[in-house]
């Protein structure tokens, strides 16, 4: 008895190793004819490796794509975790802007302090290596070096080192005619008469030497009804003594539009004439350079 069973036992194994190791043939016969198209040789053992091989590629390739290309369907958190990293780069973005607009807003009313004559800039507010607002101290000019500084700007020496500098690239650009009329006043820097004086017919209109943006236009005590004109190259155009002004602050005009009506407004004024004024990089330069007028 224990003999057959022993036996069993054995004819058991033998069988389900021969299960696995034995070769099969796989014959692809022409169902008309019989012809044989193709055979596969296999076994069980290597038919249960692939089949637990792809299970594996399977699963390892689920899990690439639901935390990598398909992570947006399968986790709910990653359209929070894209708006949160969005909203931060929006508020870097908005503060950017706004600390360029404050640039901006100062460096207006910088120029509108100059127009309405009050002397110097505010330069209380400006822009640090970290982007952000400081207030800027200045140390007081020791007596020998202000001395040597007046001495030096009321020299031809100062001004012509800045004329040559700019009268190149100025030169490069096309500036349309304010006005037309005869130069009566020329420009002079020693005389701090940083324009020209232009007499022309009444009701004439003021045109704009380019395109640019309106950065200031208002009244003044000193030169009546004025414009400013900011334009591309760091140019500004100024436009004074008009009777009217026909352009708002951040009004942007193209070259050769009317602005303004020549006029007789402001003090020291005998006659309707425009005083008409060129800066560049914040230096006056002499507009009959570079305009036929």
């Amino acid at each position: 008895m224990w003999f057959k069973k022993h036996f069993l036992n054995l004819k058991s194994r033998k069988t389900l190793s021969n299960w696995l190791t034995n070769r099969y043939l796989l014959i692809i016969r022409n169902e008309e004819n019989f012809a044989e198209k193709t055979t596969i040789s296999f076994n069980y053992a290597k038919l249960v490796l692939i089949i637990f091989s792809l299970l594996i590629v399977t699963m390892v390739s689920s899990l690439y794509l639901s935390s990598t290309l398909m992570s947006k369907w399968f986790d709910p958190r990653h359209e929070l975790i894209n708006m949160d990293r969005n909203l931060v780069n929006l508020a870097g973005k908005v503060d950017s802007l706004e600390n360029q607009m404050r640039i901006k807003d100062q460096f207006i009313s910088n120029i509108q302090r100059v127009m309405i004559g009050e002397d110097g800039m505010d330069d209380s507010v400006l822009l640090n290596s970290d982007q952000s607002l400081v207030k800027k101290s200045f140390e007081p000019i020791p007596a020998i070096d202000s001395q040597f500084r007046k001495d030096f700007e009321e020299s031809e020496l100062s001004f012509l080192s800045v004329s040559t500098s700019m009268s190149q690239e100025l030169a490069e650009q096309y500036f349309y005619s304010p006005i037309e009329g005869i130069v009566t006043t020329k420009f002079n820097y020693k005389d701090e008469h940083y324009g020209i004086d232009i007499v022309s017919k009444s009701n004439e209109p003021v045109k704009s030497v380019a395109e640019g943006t309106v950065i200031f236009s208002d009244w003044t005590q000193e030169s009546g009804n004025v414009i400013v004109i900011q334009h591309r190259g760091n140019i500004l155009s100024v436009y004074k003594h008009n009777s009217a002004l026909l352009k708002k602050v951040g009004n942007f005009v193209n070259s050769g539009q009317v602005i303004a009506i020549i006029g007789n407004t402001g003090e020291f004024t005998t006659g309707p004439h425009l005083h008409f004024e060129m800066w560049y990089n914040g230096n006056p330069v002499n507009p009959e350079e570079f305009i036929s007028f």
